[in-house]
């Protein structure tokens, strides 16, 4: 079949798609030197993008029985010759770094403006062999720990410091924000630790026009209130003609005695109205789009906040109980005998927490001695977080290191220990280290007794920490960062703002979250008819009778089912001002089919390049990627994304739905690269549900990807491919594919690399 279909194209001549199969011999297609392009061959099989449409193709099943014979060849191999893999030493990521110190410390700190940006590399950033490691790297770490530490112990010496907080310039600021107490509107509220009891000074900038005259026109008695913890702390009144009478759009309150800890501080509009701006012409939400003037046509505009700051301390009284040192101080000492005792304690659970595992006693008495020195220069909690800050720039916790076991020859494999595996599976499904239960389990070498590992993987699944697959994994996979990258044009989308988009993000988290937590079957990600929106959300996608900012499971209209038209996807899929079949076409052959169109040729012309218009007539966006594609350069390429993506055109650049474009009906028919004729989102859908198998094989292949930590190869997909057998037998649940992945040789084993990897990682 490879000879009578394949090398027509693909041989040393043509090399369609860069690929030659004119040496390929299907006997050998589980050898080394077969097996990248034998998985490239299945993967395309099962999409159906193999033979092209307009080839000669065999009958549906030949195709089928082609795919299934060389995964069965390989998959033989594997079992004869399993190879679990090896990565480079991991480190923890900015995220991980923020999850483990909530653990351990009881804080939440600002890992953004701690370290530097984690590389990403197949969509995630947790693979090992992208996690750079360098001095400038250390040096973050180095002051991170210093930060940290101060931060969760409190400092009296502490000096007055400057936070600055910065409201997004496209937020709407028309309502309450999160956090805010009620009865205001607009502002930010922030979570903000304190590093002592003192006095603080809170500023608040506001935003001008393009005169530098305050935003807002001429609207007197506006205040700003600054609160903590929702008590009122100070309240400031906006003089509309403050610009001609200070430097700056400032507001400024004098010292407040704030204590120590974490506290919610809030600086926010005093609500002077419900509704409406003016009757007459609702605002729009979007209430910075207007930055030239400030006051619109028959709108009265209002003050925004730009930057809240927070400086401090000063006349530092000491430090108050904060819910992180009572963490930290398990044990207090009565005399000074008793304190290296009492130290030790304390020194050793968080060492335990942070090592993830037992401590040994070279560890333990290496930290004990950065007590000891520090114990020589200050009292007994200074002492303690001179040994903290040691913990958290210790590589026992920076890095989550497994040890090889020093009998075996490169190439060989062995099973993680206890601990190890711990750790793994504990990063996988929570983001963060293991609990005591599962500490426990492991430093006792129970773990792996028959039973007992599965039981530990559900208990994870069930817990409220596993929101970590939604808020982690759904959001790398599905992309769902990029929506903040898209800001649709504000003149022809003036009902867009960052709050809708940060809504859209929290929709399809939730959304996920659900199929974990109700175990549904990973196709509903395709079908399902439910999803949770809040007002802003709903009133966008034209769903009645939901008020408030808090999300809600609802179902959805007709023409929504599924992650596919949920506002996220069809936003960041877009530009500014006009919908990309392409880039929707690309995003679902890229993260549903995993199959990634080829790269354009440098020749090709840009779409912008297509006329908009023609003999007075405005274009589609369809009208133009046909006037596009007419190119011969660009066709072969677009014939295959451009059928996915106009099956979505019937939402606008903001997920909006609609049924004309330019005041042209939208058409959504088109003809699948396979010859499947498709129309509208229905069609797209039933097209993934005919090939579910790469859409099952894409999700399987980033699960284990985020929980290894590695990029796939070839020699894995055996194993990917286990993994979806086993969970089609539990009806392709969510439990059934975590399962099987914590549970695979890829995922409870290691192999010894050769020594010039193992060097690289040791560097």
């Amino acid at each position: 079949m490879v000879k009578q279909y394949c090398t027509g194209c693909h041989n040393d001549r043509a090399k369609a798609g860069q690929l030659s199969l004119a040496a390929f011999d299907a006997a050998k297609a589980a050898d080394a030197d077969h097996i990248v392009t034998t998985e490239k061959m299945i993967r395309k099989l099962r999409a159906g993008m193999m033979p092209p449409a307009n080839a000669r193709r065999p009958e549906g099943a030949q195709i089928t029985a082609l795919a299934a014979a060389l995964e069965s060849r390989v998959d033989r191999a594997a079992l004869v010759n399993p190879n679990p893999g090896s990565r480079p030493f991991q480190r923890l990521n900015r995220a991980e770094y923020g999850r483990a110190v909530k653990d351990m410390l009881g804080i939440d700190v600002d890992v953004a403006g701690l370290l530097p940006p984690d590389s990403i590399s197949n969509g995630f950033d947790n693979v090992a062999d992208a996690q750079a490691f360098s001095t400038t790297l250390m040096e973050s770490y180095l002051r991170a720990a210093a930060k940290v530490t101060a931060l969760a112990i409190g400092d009296k010496e502490a000096a007055a410091t400057e936070t600055n907080y910065r409201v997004p310039k496209t937020a709407s600021q028309l309502s309450r924000v999160d956090g805010a107490p009620f009865g205001t509107r607009g502002g930010i509220s922030q979570l903000h630790t304190f590093p002592a009891d003192g006095d603080y000074v809170f500023k608040v900038e506001l935003h001008s026009n393009a005169c530098g005259v305050l935003f807002g026109g001429p609207n007197d008695g506006e205040q700003v209130e600054i609160s903590v913890d929702g008590e009122r702390k100070a309240i400031m009144k906006i003089d509309p003609r403050m610009a001609e009478t200070t430097t700056g759009l400032s507001l400024k309150t004098g010292q407040i005695h704030i204590t120590a800890g974490e506290h919610r501080v809030t600086a926010a509009f005093i609500q002077r109205f419900e509704g409406p701006v003016n009757d007459l012409i609702a605002p729009i939400d979007h209430t910075l789009a207007d930055t030239q003037i400030g006051v619109a046509v028959g709108i009265t505009t209002l003050p925004h906040v730009k930057d809240f700051s927070i400086v401090g301390p000063y006349n530092v009284t000491g430090i108050s109980d904060t819910a992180s040192r009572r963490k930290i101080f398990t044990c207090r000492p009565t005399s000074a005998a008793d304190e290296a005792a009492c130290a030790g304690k304390i020194v050793r659970s968080i060492a335990t927490q942070a090592f993830r595992g037992p401590v040994s006693d070279r560890d333990f008495n290496g930290l004990m001695k950065f007590y000891t020195d520090g114990r020589k220069d200050g009292d007994f909690e200074y002492a303690i977080g001179a040994s903290i800050e040691a913990i958290l720039a210790s590589p026992q916790f920076l890095f989550r290191l497994e040890s090889t076991p020093g009998t075996l020859r490169a190439g060989q494999s062995y099973r993680l220990a206890d601990p190890e595996l711990a750790s793994r599976l504990s990063y996988f499904i929570w983001g963060t280290g293991p609990d005591a239960e599962l500490t426990k389990l492991a430093s006792a070498g129970r773990l792996s007794a028959p039973g007992v590992y599965e039981k530990q993987i559900a208990r994870l699944l069930a817990d409220p920490r596993s929101a970590a697959l939604s808020r982690r994994f759904a959001r790398q996979w599905l992309r769902l960062g990029d929506v903040d990258a898209v800001l649709p044009d504000a003149v022809a989308y003036p009902y867009f703002d960052r709050t809708l988009g940060d809504a859209f993000i929290e929709e399809s988290e939730l959304f996920f979250d659900s199929l974990v937590r109700e175990d549904r079957s990973i196709l509903d990600l395709l079908t399902a008819d439910y999803s949770f929106v809040n007002e802003r959300i709903a009133r966008h996608y034209g769903i009645p009778n939901v008020t408030g900012n808090a999300f809600r499971r609802v179902t959805l209209p007709p023409e929504r089912r599924g992650i596919l038209t949920h506002g996220s996807v069809l936003v960041l899929t877009s530009v500014a001002d006009r919908t990309s079949p392409v880039m929707r076409g690309k995003w679902v052959m890229e993260v549903m089919m995993g199959s990634p169109p080829p790269a354009p040729p440098a020749d090709v012309p840009a779409f912008e390049a297509t006329k908009g218009e023609v003999a007075g007539k405005v274009l589609t966006v369809r009208e133009r990627m046909e006037a596009h594609r007419a190119n011969p350069t660009c066709m072969s390429c677009h014939r295959v994304i451009d059928p996915i993506g106009l099956a979505l055109e019937n939402f606008d650049v903001t997920g909006k739905y609609r049924i004309k474009d330019a005041g042209v009906a939208v058409d959504t028919k088109s003809t699948l690269y396979d010859g499947t004729p498709i129309e509208g989102t229905a069609g797209l859908r039933a097209a993934l549900l005919k090939h579910q198998d790469v859409v099952l094989l894409s999700f399987t292949e980033n699960l284990m990807t985020y929980a290894l930590g590695r990029r796939i190869e070839g020699p894995d997909m055996s194993a990917v491919r286990r993994v979806i057998r086993d969970a089609e037998k539990k009806n392709l649940r969510i439990s059934a594919f975590v399962q099987g992945v914590a549970t695979s040789p890829l995922f409870t084993m290691g192999r010894v690399a050769d020594q010039s990897t193992t060097v690289a990682g040791g560097q």
